[in-house]
């Protein structure tokens, strides 16, 4: 008996020198960004019936799930350099689509990996080069045609862009692009190349995770970290019969394609975890899944045609969230967000404490062994997911958009929409539906001194009215004013 007893004990001494071992080691890092992804658009979330999304589901069965997990901006320019930086995109100049591109000083989750060793890529959307929308940034770089009364895309020569693309923001291998012509620095093979433009056939989604699966592959005996932006389920909608098929039945029709395309990201999600398992990576590979913002419902989500080419509900739902896109309400910030560590972290855990996007930053610099950096905004997750740490990782979160501001701090959440306020309990009322602004008002005053504060350390102090027609609708229609 005594024998067992030790042979027992040694085992289970064994298996914890083990793990220790692995969690020591450097851990691969993916971060999964997917694009205009509705809060209720998992299975896991338990809000629709109709979305199948076993994979994704499996992340958080095996990781841990935030419920009150954000973005930093309602729209993707803002949140994706939100996200990328570690730090409010405000700071910096880039608060919506049409103010900056992420500017050239700015540094990059890559460009710090890079400095600990990691190899780095990305595949899908960029996005965060010059646009012709952004004014700013095409009255001062090109003030040749500042006498034009509406710039368009071809107004920006692809050598101004090209210090903006993401092979020259800390990824060396990247497969950058939407649908079918991409800008690369490998092969689908694995294969290196020279930079430039490829036209690879083949759905957008399937390409986007064999671009990913091709680079683990390619670094799986180094650490690495990957940017896996999948195009979806953005418009335009488009998917074949093979996961269109997947949703049969009486839907609307824009419903359907993006319940197909959110499908095709899910089985993404099953073919890198299989991946990963294959080449013995699995438990030291920690994955996030995050969405860049809330659905943009268009108000009435019409069923237009597919075809119809932008502007409208890309079927994908905020449930039970209150509003969309371009808003700061619940529905245009708070996001589907998991994290997944077999070595690191709980399995099923479900984490309410507020977190943001840019806390993906802080946590991999400091995974990478790294010091931590001041001027990142976000903080090391890991801690408080494994309870070394109690209370919430945040005293406060802040955003900026167009007219609107917003904190939250604790349950509490003040929003301000030009002259239109409101105070939210988002532990009680997570729909906000109850405007408590009359019954806390040395609360409100608090909370917005905290948020006049933050607006202080912004690169615009007073930003210029954008998108104010289409706010006053939301506002109107999201939260209708009582006779």
């Amino acid at each position: 008996m005594n024998k067992y007893i030790i042979i027992l004990f040694v085992l289970i001494n064994y298996s914890c020198a083990s793990k220790k071992t692995v969690v020591e080691k450097k851990p691969n890092i993916i971060v999964i960004f997917t694009d205009d992804m509705g809060y209720a658009d998992l299975g896991i979330q338990g809000q629709v019936a109709d979305v199948k999304t076993p994979n994704i589901d499996i992340l958080a069965k095996t990781g841990v799930r935030m419920t009150s997990g954000y973005v930093t901006a309602p729209q993707c320019v803002p949140s994706r350099s939100g996200l990328l930086t570690g730090r409010y995109q405000e700071k910096f100049g880039t608060d919506h689509n049409g103010t900056l591109p992420l500017p050239l000083n700015e540094i990059t989750i890559a460009q710090r990996l890079k400095e600990a060793g990691y190899a780095t890529g990305m595949a899908g959307k960029w996005h965060l080069e010059p646009l012709h929308v952004q004014e700013k940034w095409m009255q001062k770089e090109m003030p040749e045609i500042n006498n034009k009364e509406d710039y368009k895309p071809s107004d920006i020569p692809f050598e101004k862009k090209l210090p903006y693309m993401s092979n020259r923001r800390g990824f060396d291998q990247t497969f950058e692009g939407y649908i079918n012509r991409y800008w690369t620095t490998y092969t689908l093979d694995g294969k290196n190349k020279e930079e430039g433009w490829i036209t690879q056939e083949g759905y957008r989604l399937d390409i986007q995770t064999d671009a990913a699966l091709s680079f683990i592959k390619k670094n799986k005996d180094n650490p690495f970290f990957y940017y896996l932006s999948y195009f979806a389920p953005h418009v335009p909608l488009e998917a074949p019969e093979k996961y269109l098929s997947r949703f049969p039945g009486n839907m609307a029709k824009r419903r359907q394609y993006a319940l197909a395309m959110i499908s095709a990201v899910d089985d993404g999600v099953g073919k890198l975890k299989s991946t990963l398992r294959n080449l013995g990576l699995e438990e030291n590979t920690i994955i996030f899944f995050i969405s860049d913002n809330g659905a943009p419902l268009k108000i009435d989500m019409k069923d237009l045609p597919i075809s119809f080419p932008n502007g409208a509900w890309d079927g994908s739902l905020n449930t039970p969230l209150n509003g969309e896109k371009g808003m700061l309400s619940e529905g245009g910030i708070r996001v589907p967000f998991i994290v997944n560590w077999p070595a690191g972290l709980p399995k099923g855990k479900v984490y309410d404490e507020p977190v943001i996007s840019l806390d993906v930053a802080a946590t991999c610099v400091q995974l990478a062994g790294l010091k931590p950096i001041k001027e990142l905004d976000g903080v090391n997750l890991i801690p408080y997911l494994n309870n070394d740490i109690k209370g919430s990782p945040h005293e406060a979160l802040y955003w900026r958009f167009w007219q609107q501001t917003a904190i939250r701090e604790g349950d509490f959440k003040y929003l301000k929409q030009k002259d239109r306020e409101f105070l939210f309990n988002l532990k009680a009322d997570i729909s906000e539906t109850t405007n408590l602004i009359a019954q806390y008002p040395e609360k409100v005053k608090q909370m917005k001194v905290k948020l006049n504060k933050w607006e202080k350390t912004l690169y615009y102090k007073n930003l210029e009215p954008s998108g104010e027609g289409q706010e006053v609708e939301w506002y109107n229609h999201y939260f209708p004013l009582k006779n």
